[in-house]
């Protein structure tokens, strides 16, 4: 069993890794958005943004940011290095739809006191970044992007177009007279638009990149362990034990279940605690509160494996309820968990609709075997009663 179990989680992990991690990242086929004559272009990891460039020297390039509408303002820039990108210290190019339907395309400097809300107004001049040429357009329900030229410092360590850092982000509240964005959302996504990039290669490397992947790993083996592992050995321990169908190993695949649910969903968890303590800037207490007390006492039901009463202790009837009820208990909080998870990782609605359909599926069976028992229950005391009747009107006509 433990083999199974072992091959199955294995399994598991390996089509995981090979479908979340690619290989080698290689430049990508961009949407048909290039009005400035940009060779080169690669799709970025978040907000469905995409980047383009030229490289005309080592301090000289132009780039093409573009996103897909809806937006009130999108922004790119460059950070210097050599530490990793961030918000503040980035020289921006920013565009700002316009009520007449164009984009306004300015300079911003974001420093500290942007990131502690003060106003954000445009720049003249950075101090160390020549940027020119900046054009911003605008095709309704299709794109918005903004080009521009920069030359570059000649100082490697903060810029270096082997290994530059940028930055992008897009928002849907700008004051358009005094051309001032106002704050993004602080979504997952939104907090994960930073990348340091080989602009000769275009391959990128993000801490928010890998941070995402593990995020999508933590939510399929969360979504597999905690919320359909677990739930089929419920229903294989409550409908295949004696009543209304009895099958001889139901304790064998019962055990199995559990043992992959909750070795998957632990290693979720796990995920998720690495992922939580090296999130600095953004926090979900429920989700995380959630998630400890649902190992912890998924834990406490695992160890019935070697601590349940046997049937002649006389609180085995107390345990056997305590266990059943804390068991679907935790069923209803993984659920709320995982629906909390999918609202924090905003993904496609392909995980949402994937879920709903689990959970829809084993609805529609635990409903269908529920009624099959009790239609089953009540057939049998219909026959057990008439074949009583049946047994005292033969006793009485014969006497």
């Amino acid at each position: 069993m433990l083999g199974t179990t072992n091959s199955v989680v294995l399994i598991i992990l390996t089509v995981s890794s090979s479908l979340l991690f690619p290989i080698s990242e290689q430049y990508s086929n961009c949407s048909p958005i290039n009005p400035m004559n940009i060779t080169n272009c690669k799709k970025l990891v978040t907000l469905g943004a995409e980047f383009g460039w030229n490289i005309h020297s080592n301090t000289e390039i132009d780039i093409l940011f573009t996103i897909r509408p809806p937006a009130k303002w999108i922004a790119w820039g460059v950070n210097p290095g050599p530490q990793r990108p961030e918000m503040v210290g980035t020289r921006a190019v920013i565009g700002i739809s316009q009520p007449n339907g164009t984009l306004a395309v300015r300079k911003y400097n974001i420093t500290s006191d942007t990131k502690l809300g003060c106003r954000l107004k445009p720049s003249q001049n950075f101090d160390d970044v020549i940027v020119k040429n900046m054009k911003g357009e605008v095709k309704p329900r299709r794109y918005m992007s903004i080009f521009a030229t920069l030359i570059l410092p000649p100082d490697p360590a903060a810029y270096n177009i082997l290994k530059l850092n940028h930055v992008w982000q897009v928002g849907f509240e700008a004051d358009d007279a005094l051309m001032e964005p106002k704050m993004h959302s602080t979504s997952l996504q939104n907090v994960d638009s930073t990348e340091t990039i080989n602009m000769t290669t275009g391959r990128g490397l993000s801490i928010g990149h890998r941070q995402h992947h593990l995020r999508t790993v933590h939510g399929i083996l969360n979504i597999v362990g905690w919320g359909t592992m677990l739930p089929l050995g419920v229903i294989i321990a409550r409908y295949y034990r004696r009543y209304p169908f009895h099958c001889p190993r139901w304790y064998v695949v019962h055990v199995s279940c559990q043992i992959v649910g909750y070795t998957l969903g632990t290693a979720g968890w796990a995920i998720g605690l690495w992922l939580g303590h090296a999130s600095r800037h953004y926090s979900f207490s429920t989700h995380r509160i959630l998630a400890i007390c649902i190992f912890a006492f998924t834990t406490l039901q695992m160890l019935a494996l070697r601590l349940t009463p046997t049937k002649t202790d006389d609180y085995r009837k107390y345990w056997d309820m305590y266990h059943h009820f804390l068991g679907y208990s935790l069923l209803a909080v993984i659920s709320v968990n995982i629906f909390q998870g999918i609202a924090i990782l905003k993904p496609n609605k392909t995980w949402l609709w994937v879920y709903v359909g689990v959970l829809g599926m084993f609805a529609l069976v635990a409903i269908g075997l529920e009624i099959f028992t009790w239609t089953k229950f009540i057939y049998n005391l219909y026959r057990e009663k008439k074949r009583r009747l049946g047994f005292h009107d033969g006793a009485n006509s014969s006497n």
